[in-house]
């Protein structure tokens, strides 16, 4: 067997396809660059890449895509699906390090960390008189998609004493309220009374540009904006404008449109945004789960079993399972 990597996951995830004796070839974040290696690949593993439809249709060896971690919109599911190729993914592997980071993202704005460490390096001892920082207790905080990773982010919001808001079309009111959410119907009537509106559903056709200049204008000017989610949910260049304009507080971004950003990011100069570098899902334990479930999920594919986290489970459907 042979597993192509766009980048190399890692040792314990490298580990496990050597005691496999797997062949492995590690790339870039462009499968298109090295279709002459995708050719005999009989596993595509991706991280922060593309995998577009001329990578799937050019390698016609390849029986399944591992995507370490729950977003999929890096990989053309529904070539692959065409094809009968499952795309593996990783649910449940980096919930609670994408939860801490939204609410260290919280802790940090509250606090006005950035600012002041900024400033004491530069000598400024009188930062600590600028009376930005606030406490999180009794606030309110507004959640945009409660599956696992908002569940579990709601759950640490609840356990410091926030009040907790929630909006997800998937779930009922009974079930917002047994989890200790206020339930709200239209994101839009939500967001109008957080304090803290923190993102958590995937990139979709639906969730593009949910949040743009209408709903920006609408929070509190004292609101805080959290997206751990996927760049493209919240509009950029209206969430620079809302920021330079004080239409909210701050934001906090581990995500962005273009991926990696670069130093021309206007991004980069707006006013009170902390970002980081879609490392949310980084943390040393988050790393080893996502790849050891995605490679033992590749196997499971490799030796004939439908593994249940896939995409799209319409794939079994393909004719090549049914032989």
């Amino acid at each position: 067997m042979k597993f192509v990597m766009t980048q190399a996951v890692c040792k314990e995830g490298i580990a496990k396809l050597e005691q496999k004796k797997a062949m492995y070839y590690i790339g870039n974040g462009n499968p298109d660059e090295y279709l002459e290696e995708m050719k005999d690949a009989d596993a595509l593993i991706v991280r922060i890449a593309k995998c577009d439809k001329n990578v799937i249709e050019n390698s016609p060896n390849l029986k399944v895509i591992g995507r370490t971690g729950v977003g999929y919109d890096s990989v053309d599911v529904e070539a692959a699906t065409k094809a009968g190729i499952p795309v593996v993914i990783t649910p449940g592997a980096n919930n609670r390090s994408v939860a801490e980071h939204a609410v260290a993202m919280m802790f940090a704005i509250s606090k006005n960390f950035y600012e002041a460490e900024t400033e004491l390096r530069k000598g400024n001892w009188n930062i600590r008189d600028a009376k930005k920082a606030f406490e999180l207790l009794d606030k309110k905080v507004g959640f945009i998609g409660l599956g696992a990773i908002g569940r579990e982010a709601q759950k640490i919001c609840k356990a410091i004493g926030m009040q907790t808001l929630g909006y997800d079309p998937y779930l009922s009111k009974e079930k917002m309220e047994e989890i200790g959410c206020l339930y709200f119907e239209d994101y839009h009537d939500m967001i109008k009374e957080c304090d803290f509106v923190s993102i958590h559903v995937p990139l979709v056709e639906s969730t593009a540009n949910m949040i743009a200049k209408k709903e920006l204008e609408s929070m509190k000017k004292t609101a805080v904006l959290i997206n751990c989610s996927r760049g493209g949910i919240v509009n950029e260049k209206d969430l620079i404008d809302a920021l330079n304009n004080d239409v909210i507080a701050a934001a906090g971004t581990d995500v962005f449109e273009q991926e990696p950003i670069t130093e021309q990011n206007p991004l980069l100069k707006a006013k009170n945004l902390m970002i980081s570098p879609h490392s949310a899902a980084q943390t040393q334990e988050a790393v080893i789960n996502m790849a050891s479930m995605c490679i033992e999920g590749c196997f499971a594919v490799l030796n004939g079993e439908q593994w249940p986290y896939v995409a799209d489970k319409k794939v079994y459907e393909h004719q090549k399972w049914k032989k």
